[in-house]
């Protein structure tokens, strides 16, 4: 039988917060991380709000040389990540580095390289170009990074798997230390969309609320759309025999792992939401976990009209009549749509509310929608002892994983 997974660190730079403890106090309180877009100009364009990390000057975590050679997601992925690994208490030396690996992925990379590098040869032509794009733009440039900085020699490398992402590339390091590859894992996601390009292309789409407050509005009745943030979410989980032997403080066990594809569009959910929930109950499974221990359910929870019905309906087939007592929630509605980091930044609150007894809330929930009719944990924080917890995310391309974290 394979080892058990457990969780021993938590690092994250959100919307919320600059740091892990700031971002759950403020997640925990309901307070929202949207505000005027300020990292760039605005003026041609509808949507003029998002969820941005506020007041991040990458000199006061990197000398200012390394900062320049790096993209805003790297940025964000190293910030994370020290603080994961400093929470864990892990020490990586030459005699365990190549047992630790540093699976951290993104949705996309270095997005805002990619648009600057573009107008760059536009305007002044390729020999003005930068030696440092393509190291700034590869998606697994986070991962790269932190090995770098941490000594870890083990795996590294990102999963892209759209908006699941970082959860697809925490299940990754689940089976890597599960099959014994690999005693520890850095694993999470780290992405920073909020740039022109990302803005306008997800308002074409029509996937973005123009509205400037109250929003995004998961699960209610006027929800119209996504708000954009960006941050990082990493976790430090090994096998449980690795961290008893290092007298590690264990906050929960990463219990369970599933991804499935519903091969169905490329952009819209299938209505059914038959893969996501084919994705909680083999993700249950993978665990040994009934459907009656699941005490929450963090949502993916987008705030589009066609993801949170089709979201309310795997939980439905999922979990049948008992879906209607299991707590649910969206912290979108505080961080904004994160893209392949929030199904990392979502694990780790998972993990907190399995730890603490406190779910998160959804915010901005204020008329219910007939259709999306489950206990979404409306605008407050809710007091619960939870046994196990899941966490679902779902990405363009028809992606779903879901992770399920069990108390320890």
């Amino acid at each position: 039988m394979p080892e058990k997974v457990v969780i021993t660190g938590l690092g994250a730079i959100t919307p919320l917060g600059h740091t892990l403890k700031e971002t759950w106090e403020n997640a925990k309180n309901g307070v929202s991380g949207i505000g005027p877009i300020t990292l760039f100009d605005t003026t041609d364009y509808m949507v003029k709000y998002a969820c941005e990390v506020k007041n991040f000057n990458p000199d006061d975590h990197m000398p200012s040389k390394e900062a320049r050679r790096r993209d805003r997601f790297e940025q964000f992925a190293l910030v994370a990540a020290l603080e994961a690994l400093a929470h864990s208490g892990l020490q990586i030396t030459e005699a365990n580095a190549g047992r630790v690996g540093v699976i951290v992925s993104a949705a996309i990379g270095g997005f805002e390289t990619i648009q600057d590098a573009a107008f760059t040869i536009k305007e002044s032509g390729p020999r003005k170009l930068s030696p440092y794009i393509i190291p700034k733009v590869m998606p697994n440039g986070a991962s790269g990074m932190i090995g770098i900085e941490t000594g870890a020699k083990g795996p590294s490398f990102s999963v892209a798997s759209a908006c699941a992402s970082g959860a697809d590339g925490i299940g990754t390091a689940w089976m890597m230390i599960r099959a014994g590859v690999i005693d520890a894992a850095l694993a999470g996601a780290s992405d920073a969309t909020i740039i022109p390009i990302g803005v306008g292309s997800f308002d074409r789409l029509g996937a973005m609320t123009r509205q400037t407050s109250g929003v995004p509005q998961p699960f209610d009745r006027d929800r119209d759309g996504l708000v954009m943030g960006e941050g990082s979410a990493i976790l430090v989980i090994e096998s449980e025999s690795h961290a008893r032997a290092r007298g590690a403080t264990i906050y929960a066990e990463l219990a369970g792992y599933a991804s499935t594809a519903d091969a169905f569009h490329v952009t819209a959910p299938a209505e059914n939401g038959a893969g996501g929930a084919a994705a909680m109950r083999y993700a249950l499974n993978s665990g040994g976990i009934h459907p009656d221990e699941i005490g929450y359910i963090s949502a993916h929870g987008t705030a589009t009209p066609l993801n949170d019905l089709s979201e309310t309906r795997a939980i439905k087939a999922a979990f049948g009549e008992m879906a209607y007592k299991i707590p649910v929630s969206s912290t979108k509605s505080m961080t904004g749509h994160m893209m392949g980091t929030t199904g990392a930044l979502e694990a780790i609150f998972c993990t907190l509310a399995v730890r603490e007894g406190i779910l998160p809330p959804t915010i901005n929930y204020h008329n219910p929608d007939p259709e999306c009719d489950l206990d979404y944990i409306p605008n407050e924080a809710r007091e619960a002892k939870v046994r196990v917890a899941i966490s679902n995310a779902f990405g363009f391309g028809g992606h779903n994983a879901v992770l399920a974290i069990r108390e320890y």
